[in-house]
């Protein structure tokens, strides 16, 4: 059995996978804060990814909502966002404001020790399992 055949490790993969793309993006975004008429660029939420990537295929169970006050399924449509951002243009019409550029930035450094710290967790308590 290899890492690749237990779900965990396939959703850490996934979630690494998107987090290099993010952050790419945001670097594009920080290097072209100064471009006239750089547009910002990001992904959509890593939940929304994997949903629309079909989860993490077989053997999964669904979830279905009996109550409207419970949590969402995982196959119910996300709720709509209640926070708009208003999108600010400089007068060039760059619209990258750095200050949230460097938080996603922050937020996805964090992101991605906190998923390769449960890789490495769980790939310790193989090997304890194994030997």
């Amino acid at each position: 059995m290899s890492a690749g055949d237990v779900a965990l490790f396939a959703l850490a993969d996934r979630r690494l996978a998107w987090l290099d793309q993010r952050q790419g993006l945001i670097s594009q975004n920080i290097a072209n804060a100064d471009t006239p008429g750089w547009q910002e660029r990001d992904l959509q939420p890593f939940a929304a990814t994997l949903a629309a990537a079909g989860g993490l295929g077989g053997g999964e169970l669904g979830t279905t909502r009996t109550n409207p006050l419970h949590l969402a399924a995982a196959g119910d449509p996300p709720a709509p966002s209640k926070r708009v951002k208003p999108t600010e243009r400089a007068p060039d019409g760059n619209s990258v404001p750095l200050e949230d550029e460097m938080v996603k930035l922050a937020d996805t450094g964090s992101d991605h020790e906190f998923v390769t710290n449960i890789y490495k967790t769980y790939l310790l308590m193989f090997k304890t399992a194994a030997s």
